[in-house]
């Protein structure tokens, strides 16, 4: 089975080969770390060898920033061992060196014997976490292989991936037989996670590591725009966050709605996607609202009445915490929705669309599709009151969740079956 699949595998990514090439052409996109993805082991990681190594993957910046309070607590347990950190998409990458340092982050290799086996062979790591759903099947052979216990950790199945992982079973349950240890978001995942053939025995529930990730601290473009607002007298600010295509021409024309009423209102519109800022730029360009560039930004050009365009990586977070509306996106097309967690956390009340499949907790969210968004948020606008409690609501619903990140910890130590530096405390104070 693993030879058939890396065989298909291999022949897909020739066949997709000009498409790759064009990306990079393009986008510059897949540029960074492709001798790694192809298996070159980087100098940077053999130059500290460790006895002890723990190797983690967390696909892009939601799973960096969920496992970040993980890995902390992992290098206070086991001080003497390494963690070593692996990202597929490059804004992953770049946040996760800036966390945990250049010499143990690396990009993760494509899921091919000869790209996967240099690293284990390099690291030798005694424990391999993947956030999520990263079921690939050669890593989680190479891990068994290797000696090496696999743990999925914040594991979820989401309504839109389940029918096909179900259609699949008969090939995932030989594949989940290789993970020692399943951590759940849920009850709902974790039952999920035995129907696609994840022994139940190897199953636990720690709650969304994502509930847990740290309000992001104001930085200096979001100071400087709360102080552009006060300057201004601008307001209310809507922040739509993590857009798709289809979804900013909608946000568009809603904020038109908006501006007789509320003439000194500014959208913050941040696409999810960097290599799509100058399609967004060039959209707003042809419509009748005024837009400035975050990149172009100087602190004394105006803001009110505008669409404030954040064409910019990691400073959508903050922005949140500057919202009247908060607006995720992803859900107006059938995407699943993104993270609506850091708006939830500074309380703020949210609107997704209809495509919501990633969100379980709907009655801390305003539903909305492209004909009632903006009815909505104009009477959200004009209920300063309704605002607060919808936000209200989203912030308790995430603060019921806490406890994930020691929970998570828990069960990979007992994994681990190691002493721990709390446990050698203990003793040494008996």
């Amino acid at each position: 089975m693993y030879s058939l699949y890396s065989l298909l595998l291999l022949l897909v990514l020739i066949g997709s080969a000009p498409w790759w090439l064009l990306q990079m052409w393009r986008h510059g996109k897949y540029r960074s770390g492709w001798r790694e993805r192809l298996g070159q082991v980087p100098e940077r990681l053999q130059r500290h060898p460790a006895e002890e190594t723990i190797w983690i993957h967390a696909v892009s910046v939601g799973e960096v920033l969920a496992m970040t309070g993980v890995i902390e607590r992992l290098k206070a347990e086991l001080p003497s061992w390494r963690i070593v950190v692996s990202t597929t998409t490059d804004t992953g990458q770049r946040l996760a060196r800036q966390r945990f340092g250049e010499e143990d982050v690396f990009y993760l290799p494509l899921d091919l014997p000869f790209a996967v086996g240099p690293f284990f062979q390099a690291l030798r790591p005694k424990l391999l976490i993947l956030a999520e759903s990263e079921f690939w099947p050669n890593l989680l052979r190479c891990a068994r292989l290797s000696g090496a216990a696999v743990a999925v950790v914040n594991a979820r199945i989401s309504d839109r991936s389940l029918p096909g992982y179900l259609r699949y079973r008969t090939l995932l349950r030989p594949l989940m037989q290789n993970v020692d240890l399943f951590v759940a978001q849920s009850e709902q995942d974790a039952h999920r996670l035995a129907q696609i053939g994840a022994p139940s025995e190897r199953v636990q529930v720690s709650g969304n590591l994502k509930f847990e990730v740290k309000a992001a601290s104001k930085s200096h473009i979001v100071a400087a725009f709360a102080e552009a607002m006060r300057r201004e007298a601008a307001g209310p600010v809507i922040v739509a966050g993590s857009t798709l295509e289809g979804e900013e021409s909608l946000l568009a024309g809603m904020f038109q709605q908006v501006q007789p009423r509320y003439p000194n209102a500014t959208l913050v519109l941040a696409p999810r996607h960097p290599e799509r800022f100058a399609a967004v730029a060039s959209l707003l360009e042809s419509s009748p609202v005024s837009y400035q560039r975050r990149s172009a930004w100087d602190a004394q050009q105006a803001i009110a009445g505008k669409v404030f365009l954040l064409d910019t990586i990691g400073e959508l977070a903050g922005f949140y915490e500057l919202a009247d509306i908060a607006f995720i996106g992803g859900s107006l097309v059938s995407r699943g929705g993104h993270n609506v967690i850091e708006a939830a956390q500074f309380g703020k009340p949210i609107l997704v669309g209809p495509s919501t499949e990633n969100f379980r907790r709907a009655d801390a969210l305003r539903v909305v599709d492209a004909q009632s968004l903006i009815p909505t948020v104009l009477l959200l606008l004009e209920n300063p009151d309704e605002r607060t409690a919808l936000g209200r609501r989203a912030l308790e619903v995430m603060q019921s969740q806490q406890g994930a990140t020691g929970k998570t910890l828990s069960e990979l130590l007992r994994l681990l079956n190691v002493q721990t530096a709390s446990e050698i405390h203990s003793e040494s104070r008996a």
